[in-house]
């Protein structure tokens, strides 16, 4: 008999007894089968103490889930609102103190139990929450237990702090590397998987960026090793992600480095009490633990460092401006010296037809200085000073480029020998599995049978894929010849195999940014550049001559003259009437002479004075919508202009009015109420 059963009575045994499971961990819910099953147990003891076996509930979500915090549990949670309600008589448990870590979380319950008169059952015996001193025994409990597991947390804790201050602390290892028998930090003894690894930093360095090196892997399985389970260790291939990429290139443990304490824990509550908990990155200098040549590395700590930088570098959203697809090759890098804000890169008229914008228009606050240029314009003068400045470097750099060249097309033969001597050793492992079953068991020799002839198909693929790589491969140049073409960089740099974000590459490696100086002259063109080095020098050049040209002078000062006392279509009509055309040889109309307004910001005239109205003018003394002449002007039925400022106006005499009201009496639904015409 459980100690106290008398304090259960019939109003307890009236309502629902209701066993709770916990366990903190799914690893406890694995390992510690023998708990799991004792608070299975927990509801044959509420039957032996008189509740039907239909009146127990037993609630199990929250096994595997950490009891830290009573709001992210729903079987807790679950169990909070059926004592609310009155439904429960006995709350069971292994130890009602530690339904939860947090001692909030079960003082709060018990006070809902004192409203409900609901009990608690452990092992203990049975407490009533509406008798004092068993209130004062369970809350001390409690705070006993919540102590209890704040003093092993700790030294759990400092036990792990200081494992891994001597760099002994065993940790999930990243892909291509294992643990020695003397709990050592060695390679993988898989020699694909190393060449993976290697393969994948060559490609960073090689592209830059981790999303180009991405691209340049070109669905290439990358390895990882399984974590807890069954396959805790086993290598498996898979597809490899960017966020793969990037954790791969920020772990230090690559650069043969031992670091803890990486990362930081921040709580916060929501209002109806949820708590969440978001992990963030520390800065380096703020890690617990660092060692350096703890182990041997794939790269560097020199090398580690620099693609540190390089991802940081490539961050937009952090400030950097990094090189990027498209034409124009001072994207990103190219300031307005008017305002001082940047300008962007409008690539609407395709490709190689770009140009640069201040952004300050957008919001109204740019200067009378502020423009738009040619990308062209500006990339023809900056690339033809990075050419002069890079001088006789472009050798050095052709000779390392094809270096480069060499080592891919080495990587990639080793990454296909790997895979064939793999694609080998399965044919083999299978041949062997079928030899050695018993004729008779056929249904087990025709499953290895298929299983053999996959794996030769996977072979013979595999070779047929090296073969096809060794005879499409291009033999390089010889060094002659490369020196040769090296040696006339302008050449290169204009070749039409060199790629714009090569160009930007380059031309980052020089310049540090761009600036379009203030010039009065619209034509004039003055650009400043800032050098690596922190050298400055201004470089002048032109606009296209043809914009120079498009509208001829005497049109232009026909359209000043005229601008603030005749409309667009007067203006057109006189200057077809002097002989005049446009840059192309065109006649003029009300289009061409509304953009010339835009440009040379021409004000426009008083359209709204005698004979003319508004829409909205002419829609009152109608006495119909703004609506009904808008859609007559598109219809043709009546006649209007548009000024450069979008306002519309109606030439207005009896005539058109006359005209209008015939249009109304002839619509049934137009012609209701129309008010009488106003007296001449």
């Amino acid at each position: 008999m459980v100690n106290g059963s008398g304090k259960i009575g019939p109003r307890h045994l009236g309502r629902k007894a209701v066993v709770y499971l916990r366990q903190s961990s799914m690893a406890q819910v694995r390992s510690n089968t023998e708990s799991t099953a004792r608070q299975y147990g927990l509801a044959d003891v509420a039957v032996g103490m008189g509740w039907p076996r239909g009146q127990v509930v037993v609630i199990d979500k929250d096994l595997g889930v950490s009891g830290r915090w009573g709001s992210q549990r729903a079987g807790f949670a679950e169990l909070n609102a059926m004592v609310c309600a009155g439904e429960v008589g006995a709350v069971f448990g292994l130890e009602i103190s530690r339904l939860g870590r947090s001692n909030a979380d079960v003082a709060r319950l018990m006070q809902f139990a004192v409203i409900t008169e609901t009990v608690f059952v452990d092992a203990d015996g049975v407490y009533d929450p509406t008798d004092p001193n068993d209130r004062m025994v369970l809350g001390f409990k409690a705070t006993m237990g919540e102590m209890e597991l704040h003093v092993m947390a700790g030294r759990m804790r400092e036990a792990k702090r200081a494992a891994a201050a001597r760099g002994e602390l065993r940790v999930q290892l990243p892909a291509g590397y294992v643990y020695a028998p003397d709990r050592a930090v060695v390679f993988d003894p898989d020699e694909e998987v190393r060449a993976a690894v290697r393969d994948l930093f060559a490609a960073f360095a090689r592209a830059g960026s981790a999303h180009a090196a991405l691209r340049d892997w070109g669905g290439r399985p990358f390895p990882q090793r399984a974590r807890g389970g069954a396959f805790d260790g086993e290598v498996r291939w898979g597809p490899l992600t960017y966020t793969r990429v990037a954790h791969v290139l920020k772990n230090p443990c690559y650069a043969g480095a031992y670091a803890a304490g990486r990362r930081d824990v921040s709580r916060s509550v929501d209002v109806d009490g949820t708590v969440h908990e978001t992990a963030r990155a520390r800065p380096r200098p703020e890690w617990e633990v660092l060692i350096q040549d703890h182990h041997p590395g794939y790269i560097t700590w020199e090398e580690y460092l620099a693609n540190e930088a390089r991802l940081a570098a490539n961050n937009s959203s952090a400030g950097a401006r990094p090189p990027k697809d498209g034409q124009a090759l001072c994207q990103g890098i190219i300031m307005c010296g008017s305002c001082g804000r940047p300008m962007a890169t409008d690539s609407s008229r395709g490709a190689g037809a770009g140009s640069y914008k201040c952004v300050s228009h957008t919001d109204c606050q740019d200067t009378p200085t502020c423009r738009s240029i040619l990308a062209r314009v500006v990339d023809d003068a900056v690339g033809a000073k990075a050419v002069e400045a890079a001088g006789a470097g472009g050798v050095a750099l052709a000779f390392a480029a094809a270096q480069e060249v060499e080592d891919r097309r080495t990587a990639s033969d080793r990454r296909l020998a790997l895979a064939v001597d793999r694609a080998q050793y399965d044919a083999d492992r299978a041949a062997r599995a079928f030899r050695q079953v018993e004729p008779e068991n056929r249904l087990v020799a025709r499953s290895l049978e298929d299983q053999w002839e996959a794996k030769l198909k996977a072979l013979a693929e595999a070779e047929a894929e090296m073969e096809d790589a060794r005879r499409s491969r291009v033999p390089l140049p010889p060094r002659q010849e490369i020196e040769k073409i090296a040696a006339d960089l302008p050449a290169l740099w204009k070749s039409p195999h060199t790629t714009a974000k090569d160009r930007k590459r380059m031309l980052r490696a020089l310049v540090a940014d761009v600036t379009i100086l203030p010039e009065l002259d619209p034509w004039a063109v003055r650009i400043g550049i800032r050098w690596q080095t922190g050298a400055c020098e201004v470089v002048e050049a032109d606009r296209p001559q043809s914009g120079r040209t498009r509208t001829p002078p005497a049109a232009l000062a026909v359209i000043k003259q005229e601008a603030a006392i005749a409309s667009n279509t007067q203006i057109a009509d006189h200057l077809n009437q002097l002989g005049l055309t446009t840059g192309l040889g065109k006649p003029f109309d009300a289009h061409t002479v509304r953009a010339l307004r835009y440009r040379h910001r021409l004000p426009d005239p008083d359209l709204t004075g005698a004979g003319r109205l508004t829409c909205a003018q002419a829609a009152e003394r109608l006495g119909c919508t703004a609506a009904v002449l808008r859609y007559w002007i598109s219809t043709g039925k009546l006649t209007a202009e548009r000024s450069t400022t979008g306002r519309i106006t109606i030439p207005w005499d009896a005539n058109v009015e006359a005209a209008c009201r015939d249009l109304i009496a002839a619509s049934p639904r137009l012609s209701r109420d129309q008010p009488p015409s106003p007296a001449p």
